[in-house]
């Protein structure tokens, strides 16, 4: 069974950076991987950020597009999300998943991926 265990999270101010990691234990072909990170703020439904594929290739939400980076290090199995010039709306719980389960010309929902992390917060103050 596959884990995985987001870490980077806390507080910064309007403009700062953080990284998240996500580390994912018991994955026998994690470089086959299709990745993704997700957020949820208060009141709000959780919405797709960045995804991933095995080959490379990435999507990103129009909101973070150009401040946001999403990377993998296969030979460690985690994946990253880069957060730069954040901002207040970017405060949410942010989350991992792995393996998306469903073929879409658009980029895959939470709920399609098998393994999904338990969640880290992300506060920006202004």
């Amino acid at each position: 069974q596959v884990q995985l265990v987001e870490s980077g999270g806390g507080s910064v101010q309007a403009g700062g950076s953080l990284r998240l990691s996500c580390a994912a234990s018991g994955a026998t072909s994690y470089s086959r991987y299709s990745l993704g990170w997700f957020r949820q703020a208060a009141g709000k439904e959780r919405e797709g950020v960045a995804s991933i594929k095995s080959d490379g290739s990435t999507n990103y939400a129009d909101s973070v597009k150009g401040r946001f980076t999403i990377s993998r290090d296969n030979a460690v199995n985690h994946l990253y999300l880069q957060m730069d010039s954040l901002k207040p709306e970017d405060t949410a719980m942010y989350f991992c998943a792995a393996v998306c389960l469903v073929y879409r010309d658009t980029p895959c929902r939470f709920e399609d991926y098998a393994y999904r992390g338990q969640g880290i917060r992300v506060t920006v103050s202004s």
